[in-house]
Order: C-alpha cells, then sequence, then structure tokens
C-alpha cells in the first residue's frame, strides 16, 4: 500500500514509530511532516497529504497534530477525503468500516506513542463495509 504521512511539531516521535512500523508491513511511505519539535504550522502538511489522497497518488493517508483536530480540519477541506480523528483503536475500526475514511488524524497530545501505533495498524487492516454505509458516504461530499 502507498501512504502520505504528515505531522506537524507535536509528531516527530509517533511518526518515527508509525514509519517503523509500516516499513516493516512493507508500505511505501511519502513523508510530508517535519523531523523536528520546533514550532511549524500543520495546515502545511495537512494540505500535502489531503492532496496526495484526492489525486489518488496514495492508497490512505496518516496526519498528527497535537489534538489530531486542525490538521483533520484542514484535510476535510479537500473533496474526497474524509479524515477521521482516531484516539482508539476501536474508533479507528468504526471510521473505517462506516465512513470509508482514507486519513487517519491521531491527536498525539492525547494518545501515546503505542496506542497511536495500534489505531494506525487496525485503520490499515480494516476495510470498508459498504452495503447501508455507502449510500450515506456518497452523501459527503459537497
Amino acid at each position: 500500500m502507498k501512504i502520505a504521512i504528515g505531522n506537524d511539531h507535536a509528531g516527530p516521535d509517533y511518526k518515527k514509530a508509525i514509519l517503523a512500523f509500516l516499513s516493516v508491513q512493507g508500505h511505501e511511505i511519502i513523508n510530508y511532516g517535519t523531523d523536528t519539535f520546533d514550532s511549524v504550522d500543520y495546515p502545511d502538511f495537512g494540505h500535502a497529504v489531503a492532496l496526495d489522497v484526492a489525486q489518488g497518488k496514495v492508497d490512505l493517508g496518516i496526519v498528527i497534530c497535537g489534538s489530531g483536530n486542525g490538521i483533520a480540519m484542514t484535510a476535510n477541506k479537500h473533496q474526497g477525503v474524509r479524515a477521521a480523528l482516531c484516539w482508539t483503536k476501536e474508533i479507528s475500526a468504526l471510521a473505517r468500516q462506516h465512513n470509508d475514511a482514507n486519513i487517519v488524524s491521531i491527536p498525539a497530545r492525547f494518545t501515546s506513542i503505542e496506542q497511536a501505533v495500534e489505531i494506525v495498524a487496525t485503520f490499515l487492516n480494516t476495510p470498508f463495509e459498504g452495503g447501508r454505509h455507502a449510500n450515506r458516504v456518497n452523501k459527503i461530499n459537497c
């Protein structure tokens, strides 16, 4: 699978752990995130990941910021993007199963690194159920 990842200054350690997990799994990764803790603007990284998802350059995206909200809001401005803020693996599974989410947003200040990796693993391995959910997902775009 080809995956884009982006993060602000709240997420370098999270990204590092997620990248290690993804590489062991054999995924191709495009890294848009910062590797430092110097303050940066999350929209710069959220837009980059969302553009790749919206244009079909990648299969899925991962975004990380302090609360997960700002970067998810940014990503969701793009047509065809369904970024889901997930702070547990159960929410991550439902975001894929019911909402066909194509970007997972991790709140670095509210999850542990281990939880974040588990959230990503669940997100990548959970298929969209379709069926009754497909009609609802088709109504999301403006």
